[in-house]
């Protein structure tokens, strides 16, 4: 743009065709029925198309049963909530559903078009409104009252009603996306569970359950376009909302409940590769996608229906298998891979964002009748009173996911975990061979995670320079076509399995960029640590190599850094180089972040780096 304010059209138009190229071909990478959907979509929007609210209006009365007044106890204890997984908020009046929790951006108009709410939010994060309307309290407030803490119902009720009352159909920020109305319809579900009252709801939750099917289904095409989880959450919630329904013949829940059973198979085999591996190559997005489908199986294993046939089932197994195999066997944290939105789906106890066990648990009892660890249950088990599978899974391995991009690398405590490009899908993060290092629970070698998806300073955090891997000439592996878009997908070479020796592993992989830089990286993992070889080659000025380390008191000795978990050295053609030591940045949750140190080497040749971590 510079060119142009100065004139120079010739510089302007050059970088708008570059642009205008990238898109032209990363387009049909996308596929052209999901292009089609979301053009159709945001087009129905510009003409004024909106999904009609049903003609009767609330019906009053009690979600879950008999209307509740405020207790007249006056030391109500307060309810503390973490929103995002981290930040506790404490309420004793129900949450404004219109402002931002975090107390960092002005109240929204509640009575606004939903769509128009989206467009003056601008450079606004929009998912910290959404937050609390997600309903992730919900379930556990229904199981405090179902074991009779009686003011947890009734502040349940209280918090409902006037969420209803605060958010008419279809007005405000909390109706604008089709994703948030159906978590919302599945933690009422969820909750209907808990408590028992699914089969005779109220007339309440029939006309909140209908409202949420009426706002997701018109724009269900538009989720599946996304080809994420966006599909998955909509498609589960009209199944349930369907075959709900048709308990008290709601309007069209028998081909609701078609549609939702249609779009959750399909989804289950789209958004779960065939080895198990996630396609938005996220670790907390498949682990929502895990938790979604599992609320479905939840719900036929309550109401005895059917939904996921054997292949959409296994597919979640094997699912759930993949992240069982990439979780730190001491903390049960996994790699902060891709885009993290700080989605924990259906809390029923509140329980550590970064612990990945209950999903695990969870889906290894409903969809492979077995359990990964002795013992472990997940709290959503012992609420409906599911009894686990027997046969326990054997400890994971080593492996590698040629389907998703993915080696995998275990010996004794140590885990080593490397992405390379294997793009069947739209990358999320330009983070091609980065490397995660854990060791006795800690992570040693870790990535960037998210921050946010709409901020000033967040979309560092999906770049290059955001990863443990090699950055050429400042810029990203990828171009940046769009907010959630990198042109110019790259595609790996020289894939080397994961191989077991005798006393380690190796594997590896390379890549050649659309600039003509070419990076190969090769790891070898052993109880003693990880060897990384890092080979740079082609047109390139300079480049950088960084590792973001874990936090301590990190000292450079003799050219080598040293902390209380291990030692780091670099070699450049066998000479010993010291890393040049910096505080960068890192987002374990969504909306926060801390420091951290980063080791950098810069590279002005082609040449070969090889990188020590000893414990």
């Amino acid at each position: 743009m510079d060119d142009y304010r100065r004139g120079d059209c010739s510089g302007f138009e050059e970088k708008a065709m570059r642009r205008l190229a990238l898109i032209a071909i990363t387009l049909p990478r996308l596929g052209i029925r999901n292009v089609a959907r979301v053009a159709l979509y945001k087009l129905c929007l510009k003409l004024g198309w909106r999904p009609r609210p049903l003609r009767a209006g609330y019906p009053g009365g009690g979600v879950f049963g008999t209307p509740r007044a405020k207790s007249k106890n006056n030391e109500q204890r307060p309810t503390t909530l973490y929103l995002f997984g981290w930040h506790p908020v404490n309420f004793i009046e129900p949450p404004d559903w219109h402002a931002d929790p975090l107390g960092e951006k002005p109240r929204l108009n509640p009575n606004q078009d939903w769509a128009k709410a989206l467009e003056a939010l601008g450079n606004d994060d929009v998912k910290r409104y959404w937050e609390l309307s997600r309903f992730y309290w919900l379930p556990q407030f229904a199981l405090a009252a179902r074991d009779g803490d009686h003011e947890a119902g009734e502040r349940m009720e209280i918090w409902l009603q006037d969420w209803i009352e605060r958010n008419p159909p279809f007005s405000g920020i909390n109706w604008a996306c089709g994703q948030e109305a159906a978590i919302r319809l599945m933690n009422l579900a969820l909750s209907a569970l808990i408590l028992e009252s699914w089969r005779e709801p109220s007339e309440a939750m029939k006309w909140l359950i209908e409202t949420h099917a009426r706002r997701i289904r018109p724009t269900l095409s538009y989720a599946l376009g996304q080809d994420n989880n966006h599909g998955t959450a909509e498609a589960s919630a009209l199944f349930i909302a369907g075959m709900w329904g048709q308990e008290w013949s709601m309007l069209g829940a028998e081909q609701i409940a078609m549609i939702g059973k249609k779009w959750v198979n399909d989804r289950a085999l789209r958004v779960i590769q065939s080895d198990g591996s996630p396609c938005q190559y996220s670790t907390t997005y498949h682990r929502a996608n895990l938790e979604t489908l599992c609320l479905v199986a939840l719900w036929c294993n309550q109401t005895g229906k059917e939904c996921l046939v054997s292949d959409a089932a296994a597919r979640v197994a094997m699912g759930a298998r993949w992240l069982y195999e990439t979780a730190d066997s001491t903390s049960y944290d996994v790699p902060n891979l891709g885009a993290n939105d700080g989605s924990h789906l259906f809390n029923v106890t509140e329980s550590n964002y970064r612990d990945f066990r209950p999903t695990i648990a969870l889906a290894s009892a409903l969809f492979d009748d077995s359990r990964p660890w002795a013992e472990y249950t997940d709290a959503r088990l012992a609420a409906l009173k599911i009894s686990p599978g027997k046969e326990i899974w054997s400890p994971a391995t080593s492996r590698h996911c040629g389907v998703g991009g993915f080696h995998i690398l275990r010996s004794g405590r140590a885990l080593a975990f490397m992405h390379y490009a294997r793009f069947s899908f739209r990358p999320g993060h330009a983070d091609a061979l980065h490397v995660d290092l854990w060791h006795k629970g800690i992570n040693l070698l870790r990535d960037a995670g998210t921050f946010s998806y709409n901020a000033a300073e967040a979309e560092w955090f999906s770049g290059t320079s955001a990863h443990n891997t090699v950055e050429f000439d400042g810029r990203d592996q990828m171009p940046k076509i769009g907010r959630f878009l990198f042109g110019a997908w790259l595609k790996s070479n020289d894939v080397s399995s994961v191989q077991e020796y005798s006393d380690s592993l190796t594997a590896g992989a390379g890549y050649l960029d659309a600039n003509g830089a070419e990076h190969h990286r090769a790891i070898k993992l052993s109880k003693e640590g990880l060897i990384c070889t890092d080979s740079v080659s082609g047109t390139f000025n300079k480049a950088c190599l960084r590792w973001r380390l874990a936090p301590g008191d990190w000292q450079l000795h003799d050219a080598v850094l040293s902390s209380e978990h291990c030692t780091i050295s670099i070699e450049i053609d066998g000479m010993l180089i010291p890393p040049t030591l910096n505080t960068t940045e890192e987002s374990r949750y969504y909306l926060h972040k801390t420091a951290i140190p980063v080791a950098s080497v810069v590279i002005e040749r082609a040449t070969t780096v090889i990188t020590k971590v000893m414990f």
